[in-house]
């Protein structure tokens, strides 16, 4: 399979990857589930082993399952008898009464590695303009797992307009997401209420945002940042960035990064950080943008973006 991104489907614009199925705005949610190649299940089934090296031949072991697709009967992987499985209907149902009664929209919904990971996200209809017309849009992300490499996770995330990067929408008290472990059933309502679906950490997130856009920073601070988030010597011995990512963010900070020229961006924190999200979505090195994506939202890439912003705001501090 040349795509990690097994099916997808998405409203309004192409996504930066080109992929999925295109669907025009506001298609219920039951047309999201077939067009995103969610209209299947996870089943589950016993484990067994061969002893054929011992005179015997299949026996089971009760403390493990299989989980696999219901429409291919691929396996998906063997996890604990106490693990909770999250069906892919389930993620896009738990945005049915958003958007039906929340002012939410479904944007993208898919499938990752055959079905081992499932997400859809929505805009929330919340949006921001930080300073000179920098605007920036909240999403809510809906994704599981069902290989034990990611908690049933509910997060908020903020889309700059002028480049799509997207950044976690974290808050001191970590307010902008939550997480349920696979050894908890998935209660779609109790995550809904301890979301806070009225956004009320959207306020906190860009009073931040715009005091990133307001602090202007030096030089000397812009290469000394570089290197904490992504823990490398700041200058070799010329006084050139040391490794590719260095000089990547460096030049995308520096004016070559989409809006790095904005108002709001140039020469401040939110520019740097911006130069470090373009970089993990767009241009760090990756097998294929599948892959590029799972690791920008759920992966190392994730933990850049987290990075930027907590040593951004070390700056406003």
């Amino acid at each position: 399979m040349s795509h990690e991104i097994e099916t997808m489907a998405y409203a309004r614009d192409t996504p930066w990857h080109g992929l999925g199925n295109h669907l025009t705005p506001n298609q219920p949610v039951e047309t999201w589930v077939r067009e995103a190649g969610m209209d299947w299940s996870i089943g589950e089934s016993s484990v067994m082993f061969n002893a054929a090296n011992e005179g015997l031949h299949l026996l089971p072991f009760n403390d493990a399952k299989v989980l696999y697709r219901s429409d291919t009967l691929a396996p998906l992987s063997v996890v604990s008898k106490r693990y909770q499985t999250v069906q892919p209907f389930e993620v896009l149902h738990f945005y049915k009464n958003l958007v039906s009664a929340g002012g939410f929209e479904l944007e993208t919904a898919g499938v990752l590695k055959g079905g081992k990971k499932l997400w859809a996200l929505a805009r929330t209809g919340q949006q921001a303009l930080v300073k000179g017309g920098d605007n920036v849009k909240a999403y809510l992300l809906l994704a599981t797992s069902c290989d034990g490499t990611l908690a049933t996770t509910a997060q908020f995330t903020s889309v700059r307009v002028v480049c799509n990067n997207t950044l976690q929408m974290a808050t001191a008290d970590n307010s902008g997401a939550v997480k349920v472990p696979h050894s908890t059933k998935f209660d779609p309502k109790a995550v809904q209420e301890a979301l806070g679906i009225g956004l009320s950490a959207w306020d906190v997130f860009i009073g931040n945002i715009r005091q990133l856009a307001n602090r202007t920073v030096s030089a000397m601070e812009a290469a000394q940042y570089f290197s904490d988030v992504l823990d490398e010597q700041v200058l070799d011995m010329s006084g050139a960035p040391t490794s590719k990512a260095m000089q990547q963010v460096t030049h995308l900070y520096s004016g070559t990064g989409i809006g790095s020229l904005m108002p709001s961006a140039r020469g401040t924190a939110w520019g740097l950080v911006n130069s470090v999200t373009e970089y993990v979505d767009r241009h760090r090195r990756a097998r294929s943008p599948d892959f590029r994506l799972d690791s920008a939202w759920f992966g190392q890439g994730a933990q850049i973006k987290q990075q930027a912003l907590n040593k951004a705001l070390e700056l406003v501090a």
